[in-house]
């Protein structure tokens, strides 16, 4: 291959560890043809988890790309789900089959709610950039931003029934908009902090909102339009409604027009027990039960009643009244006179009551609730420590009790992970937290074992891997035995925090340092264990190094003739094993080294820190070979990888590095981690990485058989770079429009540019072959003979000997259809004029009629200007202008008598064979049929 060394790349291999991430809400899903309220969609870092409550397992995993999920959000037909992305794209996953063949970019940064209307056909998303987009999911496009909070989104509903839209933000504000004219007719200023929350009530005529109180602000809305007469136009100072264009007075205009659609005023309020903010807010899909929260682990459940159960109520309060009344006048003696009739006014708190509440094992992040047959509610809760629980209650009882049905917490940490090991058969991983250990298998990334225990700082397994030993941050060894799961022993080792362990290269013992200054050395014993009478696993402390300052990290050559100490006076110092003599003190970083490791020949030593440095020494005379920046944040982890001079780096910058220490260079880049990496392990073979986060994901990395190449690698981060420079841009201005309230949806980036090029490409192609055909002809008639056509160009060929225009047609058609007016508009205006005449011969042909009508409108709508000013088009314009209309015309018939025709099949199959054609009258057909079955049992009985 001609290279002088050879790299081999590591790819990411599996994401394991979390069950949610606290980013991204949870919500209920319909799968498989599954029984409602048995799964549950989370996030999971960039993947989106389905995970069956009742089994605890993972049944589906929705995989993203390199962004972190931060909202879900299942259509109302239950087959699809919207997945926003903290860098603002919006994708459409099919429940299914898991793929996603729909994606929207529009936003700027991460989005932070999401919205489908009543029949799925549009999705509205809000963002932390303070805007609102309107996306039409049918035609795969966006219709339009909405601009006017100060801050970011935190919910936007749609009124079903018309065409109106509320948002609420963190700038305190509630805002109702006119879909019809993209405009904000209203703005609620009844909060004094952040709106995090709101849901729609009593078929939409309420609206409920929390805030950074302990009030839950209730606001009656009336729709003005449905109550108005249909009559003569409302007449306001003199003016009808139909003169207010006219009227000079903003102000005026905007009154006028909230009059004309609704009115919004408050109602009262209810107190919730929580004291802080609400942290997330929701209702079931009827509008029947309302969920709240703060930042502790208590749900609060509110019943909305219906007009009929409040009107009982409100008799049973005025029969009360009225005895009260009664009992009154008769202990007064009846001398005076009859008082007049109780009155009972109606108040929120009659139509809005307590539930209950339900109290989680820890702080709740988010919550999603579904109504279910019988009048059960199911709760499904994500909780702040990487857990979910679920609950179940009949909201029809006097005083309901939730009953906890699932948790799943196996397949996770509740808190971060600091450290990790392999085992030396290369299958086994150890994983260890604030409060337990897990051994995973890591072909199947099942956990083994789980184990209750201190907080670990280091961890490694005994050779034969039948034990464990963890050190903890209380300064103990705790040794525990896999094949019970039980723990053997808890050593008092140290004073302070037990940051490192290293086991002996004879592997008969261990060596700790720990933060009393101390470095122990240790040798493992068989002893006889009292309860059972069984030989089990000790440590015995043989030795101890005192030293001056805290000790960071320990480290054995693997010769055993050496013992690195990094101490927290930011040096390292090296000492032989077996005499404890100082050998060398290695110094130069400026802040304390928090890891370091040994090459296998005893070589080198290289050291990370926390001044973001590696340094690379020699173990000979302990000169430090070279010094390279690593990471833009500490450096938390070190290890060679076995039999190599290639080691790598974690940092809290989320990166994790592979570097040569023979040439000082960065040979690759591991990404995917969305918080600080903690630490990694490499397994024995070195074929295996695993890391974890404080994102609480643990990821597995392979070692491929693709080389790499650093040339192209760089040349690839370059490229990289430019690209996403490019993206950043100024964003295409469409001329003609000004920086108001509504904006096009759509945004410039790396995949709008890219289309932009091949159809100028595409066009370019057209040009040249249509030169080409001008040359031919004059050849052959200057010639006065027939001479042989030109050779076509080869992609043209490679596309299956295409015409020209129909290779522009085809690039036209694979763009993307959310990316397409701005690809368009990307398009410089010479190209224009013959894009135009292309789109003409294709309407004539019929191709693509209802894309060519897109694309044709919209650059009629922002080329506007120079089209009609110039004189060479107006013949183009006046046949576009003919030929679409009959086109669409003749388009427009032909599926009108389509569905006339479908239509009429439907009746005949239905009355013929009695059979509901479409799949949402199987139900009422299946119950018909039930209702025949019981009918004909009766009569048989009577009979």
């Amino acid at each position: 291959m001609g290279l002088t060394k050879q790299y081999l790349r590591y790819a990411a291999s599996a994401v394991f560890g979390v069950i949610g991430s606290q980013k991204a809400n949870i919500a209920y899903v319909n799968l498989r043809g599954g029984e409602r309220g048995r799964f549950v969609a989370v996030a999971a870092c960039e993947q989106v988890f389905i995970w069956d409550s009742r089994k605890g397992e993972k049944i589906l995993i929705l995989k993203g790309q390199k962004h972190e999920v931060t909202f879900l959000c299942p259509s109302p037909d239950g087959v699809h789900i919207a997945v926003g992305y903290e860098d603002g794209a919006v994708r459409i996953f099919n429940l299914q089959n898991g793929e996603s063949n729909v994606s929207f970019n529009g936003h700027k940064s991460a989005v932070t709610t999401m919205n489908y209307d009543g029949l799925g056909a549009r999705l509205v998303t809000g963002s932390r950039d303070t805007d609102v987009i309107v996306w039409d999911i049918i035609n795969e496009c966006g219709l339009y931003r909405l601009r006017g909070h100060k801050d970011v989104i935190t919910q936007a509903l749609f009124l079903k029934d018309k065409n109106l839209l509320v948002t609420s933000s963190k700038d305190s504000f509630v805002k109702w908009w006119d879909l019809d004219t993209q405009h904000c007719f209203k703005t609620l200023v009844g909060h004094r902090s952040e709106v995090w929350g709101m849901v729609l009530l009593n078929r939409e005529n309420r609206l409920l909102t929390g805030s950074a109180d302990s009030e839950l602000r209730a606001w009656d809305i009336n729709y003005l339009q449905e109550e108005k007469a249909v009559g003569e136009p409302k007449v306001k100072k003199g003016k009808t409604l139909l003169d207010d264009e006219d009227d000079d007075d903003e102000d005026d205009e905007d009154e006028s027009l909230e009059e004309r659609i609704l009115s919004c005023k408050k109602a009262g309020s209810i107190l919730r027990e929580a004291r802080d903010r609400v942290v997330s807010l929701t209702a079931d899909a009827r509008a029947r039960v309302v969920a709240c929260h703060g930042n502790d682990s208590v749900l609060e459940l509110f019943t909305v009643l219906t007009n009929e159960e409040v009107q009982r109520k409100m008799t049973k309060k005025l029969k009360k009244a009225k005895k009260k009344a009664a009992k009154a006048q008769e202990d007064a003696g009846g001398e005076e006179e009859a008082a007049a009739e109780p009155v009972v006014e109606k108040m929120l708190k009659d139509e809005i009551v307590r539930l209950t509440n339900i109290k989680a094992s820890a702080k709740i992040r988010w919550v999603d609730c579904l109504s279910c047959a019988g009048g059960e509610l199911k709760v499904a809760l994500l909780l702040q420590n990487n857990t979910i629980e679920t609950y179940s209650l009949k909201t029809s009882d006097k005083t309901p009790a939730a009953n906890k049905t699932a948790r799943l917490t196996l397949a996770g940490h509740r808190t971060d992970v600091r450290t990790l090991a392999f085992s030396s058969d290369n299958l086994a991983v150890l994983s260890a937290s604030g409060d337990t250990v897990k051994v995973w298998n890591r072909s199947t990334l099942q956990v083994i074992r789980t184990m209750a225990c201190d907080y670990a700082l280091c961890s490694l397994f005994v050779p034969g891997d039948r034990q464990i030993i963890l050190g903890t941050k209380s300064g103990k060894l705790q040794i525990f035995e896999l094949a019970s799961g039980s723990l053997l022993e808890t050593v008092d080792a140290h004073d302070g925090a037990l940051w490192s362990l290293c086991l002996a290269p004879d592997q008969r013992g261990i060596v700790t340092g720990s933060a009393d200054k101390k470095v122990k050395f240790w040798e493992f014993e068989l002893i006889k264990d009292e309860g059972t009478g069984q030989k089990r696993l000790t440590v015995k402390h043989t030795r101890t190094l005192q030293l001056e300052e805290d000790v960071l990290c320990v480290k054995f050559s693997p010769d055993h003739r050496l013992l690195a100490v990094s101490l927290l006076d930011c040096t390292v110092k090296i000492f032989y094993t077996d005499t404890l003599k100082f050998f060398l003190s290695l110094y130069g970083h400026k802040l304390p080294v928090l890891c370091l490791d040994m090459s296998h020949d005893n070589t080198l030593i290289a050291t990370g820190s926390a001044d973001r440095n590696v340094k690379i020494w020699g173990l000979d005379f302990g000169d430090c070979h070279r010094s390279m920046f690593a990471h833009d944040d500490s450096v938390m982890f070190l290890q060679f990888v076995p039999k190599t001079h290639l080691f790598f780096t974690a940092g809290k910058d989320r990166k994790i590095k592979q570097w040569d220490a023979d040439k000082f260079e960065h040979i690759q880049t591991l990404e995917g981690h969305h918080r600080e990496v903690w630490c990694l392990t490499i397994s024995p073979s070195g074929d295996h990485i695993v890391s974890s986060s404080h994102d609480k994901s643990l990821r597995l990395w392979e070692r491929t058989r693709e080389p790499i190449i650093l040339e192209e690698e760089r040349e690839m981060e370059r490229e990289a770079e430019f690209e996403e420079s490019m993206a950043k841009g100024d964003a295409p201005v469409v001329p003609g429009e000004t920086e108001g309230e509504a904006a096009p949806a759509a945004k410039k980036t790396v995949e709008t540019v890219k289309a932009a090029e091949r159809i100028m490409e595409a066009l370019e192609i057209y040009k040249e072959e249509n030169r080409k055909k001008e040359e031919h002809k004059y050849a052959c008639e200057s010639a006065g003979k027939e001479l042989p056509p030109p050779k076509p160009n080869p992609i043209l060929v490679a596309f299956g000997n295409v015409s020209p225009s129909r290779y522009v047609l085809d690039v036209v058609k694979k763009v993307r259809s959310s990316e397409l007016e701005v690809s368009l508009l990307v398009l410089p205006f010479p190209y224009v004029p013959e894009l135009l005449r292309l789109f003409n011969g294709y309407i004539q042909q019929g191709l693509e009629v209802e894309l060519v009508c897109r694309c044709l409108f919209f650059l009629l709508k922002i080329h506007f200007g120079q089209i009609s000013s110039n004189q060479m088009l107006l013949s183009v314009i006046d046949e576009l202008r003919t030929n679409t209309l009959s086109k669409v015309r003749e388009i427009r018939d032909m599926m009108g008598v389509n569905g006339a025709a479908l239509q009429f099949l439907q009746r005949e199959i239905e009355g013929k064979e009695d059979v509901m054609f479409f799949a949402d009258a199987t139900g009422r057909l299946a119950d018909k049929k039930k209702k025949r079955r019981r009918r004909e049992r009766a009569v048989f009985a009577i009979a």
